[in-house]
């Protein structure tokens, strides 16, 4: 973690205290319609499970400011087809294009050179920037420590142009946010400057900030629209255990709310970075030098998180796959378990550690959501499914008013199990169906037996001589 220089509000490292030494505890929810049928109503019952949340966040002397909150949604197009024109930009045809919230400095030239970049970033990857859009914003109802460093918030709209494949776009809005976050630094914007792209996606939008819950529609009137709809909401409330609060390190992030601590996070950070030149890939292999360091500096553990899980799902990867990655059961020793799962996680651990600790993430890439905890299960969540589709997942019970008899069946979320809804297939997926799909796909046992070497059979393996003693002590 960076801790020289600090972003506005943030505190300098300073005797016994480290930013870099940062944890938290919060409370996570969605609410999705798993046939994937869009709904304002959708968005208003996230925001209603996010204000149920309040309890699980915090504030600080200043009763007004929260350590923050926020909400994801499926892109509105209904919303935008009237939104973009009235801010004087053109749309092209859904999935051609995409809008991401960015966060950026109060001060105009600052502002200015920051959005001139991005649009130059956009061009040299190969995009069409369609244009701006300032979203409205209300901060009567937030305290003075969040309004005193409030960026400007933005939405960039960014086209997709032919030379990119439909199924390529994703990547390069990436390539371009990750060059933008990146490279924004040799512009020599105003000391404290801040500008951060919460998200980028033709697929899914983040409305946060730092806020308590039920400021985040007070304090972004778009979400209050009747036009803004869709098929899920994943929602966030953060506890800053021992964190000083921020505007970007509220939740959610591109993929996922998280709740707890990922207590191995400085060993993860690490091994990312230990593992960026030895990265390659088929088809995006000369971007990938673009895009490091995966791991953005001065992110949180679930910032970390979410920027690890985000490269292995846009390169290649599916979702439920890259969270087993990351997050996988207790294996090594488990007697029951088959074979043909034990090999996939033991093989999977060559690549990947665990990014362990009290935690319960939940997840969505804007088709499927779910939600799964650490193999020791020491967060909770519960689910509950109703007879018209609508499902709901939170930290605790409560957070709706879901009338017993429309319930068709509830249940709680399992240390290393996932449970998770798609909403093209229209249905909650079985942890045990997620599981056989994704170990079937290869033949991880083969695999193994082949080509891995374990340590310990190595001189059974090699006629090595013994060396003698100069070689020894050198």
């Amino acid at each position: 973690m960076n801790t020289k220089t600090p972003r506005p509000g943030f505190p300098v490292a300073q005797g016994l205290y480290d930013p870099g030494n940062e944890h938290d505890a919060c409370g996570v929810g969605f609410v999705v319609n798993m046939f994937g049928r869009r709904s304002h109503r959708i968005v208003e019952q996230g925001l209603e499970v996010l204000e149920n949340l309040t309890h699980r966040g915090a504030c600080g002397c200043d009763p007004l400011t929260g350590d923050g909150a926020g909400i994801l949604l499926q892109l509105p197009y209904d919303f935008f087809a009237v939104a973009a024109p009235q801010a004087g930009i053109k749309l092209p045809a859904a999935g051609d294009w995409a809008v991401g919230n960015v966060f950026l400095p109060p001060s105009e030239g600052d502002r200015a050179a920051a959005e001139s970049f991005f649009e130059k970033v956009c061009r040299e990857e190969g995009l069409d920037f369609l244009g701006w859009r300032t979203v409205p914003t209300d901060n009567s109802s937030i305290g003075s420590t969040a309004r005193d460093v409030e960026p400007f918030i933005r939405q960039a709209f960014v086209g997709r142009t032919p030379k990119i494949a439909r199924d390529h776009f994703e990547w390069k809005l990436f390539v371009l946010r990750k060059r933008f976050g990146i490279e924004i630094g040799s512009l020599g914007l105003t000391e404290h400057a801040f500008v951060y792209v919460c998200s980028l996606s033709s697929k899914t939008l983040v409305y946060k900030g730092l806020l308590l819950a039920d400021q985040v529609a007070k304090y972004f009137p778009d979400l209050r629209d009747p036009k803004l709809t869709s098929a899920l909401a994943l929602v966030h409330q953060r506890y800053s255990t021992n964190t000083f609060p921020t505007w970007d390190l509220a939740h959610p992030f591109r993929y996922i709310a998280h709740n707890g601590e990922i207590n191995t996070v400085r060993g993860n950070i690490n091994w990312m970075r230990a593992r960026e030149s030895m990265l390659a890939h088929p088809v995006f292999g000369p971007d990938i030098a673009k895009v490091t360091p995966i791991i953005r500096e001065g992110g949180s553990d679930s910032a970390c998180f979410d920027n690890a899980l985000e490269l292995l799902v846009l390169t290649g990867r599916s979702l439920e796959e890259a969270v087993s990655m990351c997050i996988p059961e207790p294996w090594s020793g488990h007697e029951s378990m088959a074979d043909d799962l034990k090999a996939y996680y033991e093989y999977q651990a060559c690549l990947m550690e665990p990014w362990d600790g009290p935690a319960a993430v939940a997840f969505t890439d804007g088709v499927r959501i779910g939600a799964t905890l650490d193999r020791n299960g020491l967060r909770p969540g519960r689910w509950w499914q109703l007879k018209d589709g609508l499902v709901v997942m939170a930290s605790e019970a409560g957070v709706l008013d879901l009338p017993p008899a429309d319930v068709v069946r509830k249940g709680r979320l399992q240390p290393g199990r996932m449970f998770l809804v798609d909403t093209e297939a229209g249905r909650i997926v079985a942890d045990e169906e997620i599981k056989q799909q994704i170990v079937t796909e290869h033949p991880y046992r083969h695999w193994l037996d082949k080509y891995m070497l374990e340590l310990g059979k190595l001189p059974d393996i090699l006629d090595l001589p013994e060396p003698d003693h100069e070689t020894v002590l050198q």
